[in-house]
């Protein structure tokens, strides 16, 4: 087990840094494991602008040198559940962001409501063509909702 080991630096979004002790018969997926237990689907390491895709790929088979910065992004979905988040996870900033996403569904769904309300309430202030519009938007809508969520 002679084999040398290497520092290398590994980089996340939030520019803090994590040193890691590495030996060039490593593989990226043992990297990933040995340094984000639980979290190895979530993780993508990217070095000189390139994607470590292959978790088989061997350290030795990049241009690694000692101090090499391997930068890290760590996404909040996986593929799998996930074990209970740490400590660790609570700190990021990038996992406590709000999901602005998840709410235009919602919006969407409360105006064309609101909408369908007003056009009862207020009839004589929607002309035909308004009403026409805003049922084909409806048609529309509900056509994307279903298809999308049919699974």
């Amino acid at each position: 087990d002679g084999e040398p080991t290497m520092v290398l630096r590994l980089k996340f979004l939030n520019d803090t840094e994590r040193l890691a002790r590495v030996r060039p018969g490593d593989t990226v997926g043992a990297l990933k494991r040995a340094h984000f237990p639980g979290q190895e689907q979530q993780v993508r390491l990217i070095y000189q602008g390139q994607l470590l895709r292959d978790d088989a790929q061997s350290l030795a088979a990049l241009p690694l040198v000692p101090n090499s910065v391997l930068h890290c992004h760590i996404s909040p979905h996986s593929p799998a559940p996930a074990p209970p988040a740490g400590p660790r996870a609570s700190a990021d900033p990038v996992h406590a962001a709000l999901n602005v996403g998840s709410l235009v569904l919602p919006l969407f769904v409360l105006l064309l409501a609101l909408l369908w309300y007003f056009q009862l309430q207020y009839r004589h202030v929607f002309t035909a063509t308004a009403t026409t519009f805003l049922a084909g938007l409806t048609l529309l809508f509900s056509f994307m909702a279903f298809t999308m969520y049919r699974r």
